[in-house]
């Protein structure tokens, strides 16, 4: 008699130990399953794209690349937590017509922010100023194909006075009129504080150093800054 009820005893406290584990396995999964659905749940915004368009200004001639100003507006939108990445495209020595025969290229990644930073190479060589507003304009039209929300920004740009003084205001008006036409907003001139400083030019007194990109990347980092939003 003692040994059946021993054995029910027993039974009855294995069954408890049973019971018991299961439910602790059934709290544990519980209290676990939320995490692992709000891990699933995680979506990482993609990044927007700002796409600079230019010539030796934008490529940081003679440079590492870390210099020139598109890369210094990089560490800032990573600093502030801004959710874009940088391109740089530019290209040393580019005419507006070089610019136009390759836009479509370039635009195979599509810019939610389109700088423009062409022209001076034009000034320089004295070229037609209806060609060169053709072909900025024709650029232009190429990103709004691309990406009809794209918001432009127009680099605005100066020549020096020896080609006369006609061609030289006539130059500087290009930007400012093909800005207002296409609703982009414009730098009036992305050399202000920079063009005509020794200490901020190297020896051809025409390309930035390092500390004139950071004043170039101030410059544009003041009309960038508004058109961004800030998703993280």
């Amino acid at each position: 008699m003692e040994s059946v009820n021993l054995k029910s005893f027993l039974l009855i406290f294995l069954f408890s130990i049973i019971i018991a584990c299961s439910k602790q396995s059934e709290q544990q999964s519980s209290s676990e399953q939320p995490a692992k659905q709000e891990e699933k749940t995680e979506v990482k915004t993609p990044k927007k794209t700002i796409l600079f368009f230019g010539n030796s200004i934008t490529a940081g001639y003679q440079l590492d690349m870390e210099e020139a100003f598109p890369a210094l507006i990089q560490n800032r939108l990573d600093s502030l937590g801004f959710n874009y990445q940088v391109i740089n495209a530019g290209l040393s020595g580019e005419t507006t017509a070089g610019g136009m025969s390759r836009i479509e290229w370039v635009l195979n990644t599509v810019p939610d922010v389109f700088v423009l930073e062409l022209g001076a190479n034009d000034g320089l060589r004295g070229l037609p100023l209806e060609e060169s507003r053709k072909n900025l304009q024709d650029i232009i039209n190429a990103v709004k194909k691309a990406n009809a929300d794209a918001k432009i920004i127009l680099a605005g740009m100066q020549v020096p006075p020896n080609l006369g003084q006609d061609y030289t205001s006539s130059f500087r008006q290009i930007f400012p009129e093909l800005a207002e036409n296409n609703n982009a907003i414009l730098i009036p001139f992305i050399l202000e504080g920079v063009a005509g400083e020794p200490d901020l030019n190297l020896s051809d007194g025409i390309h930035p150093t390092p500390e004139g990109h950071m004043i170039l990347a101030e410059t544009v980092w003041k009309y960038l800054e508004p058109l961004l939003e800030k998703t993280s």
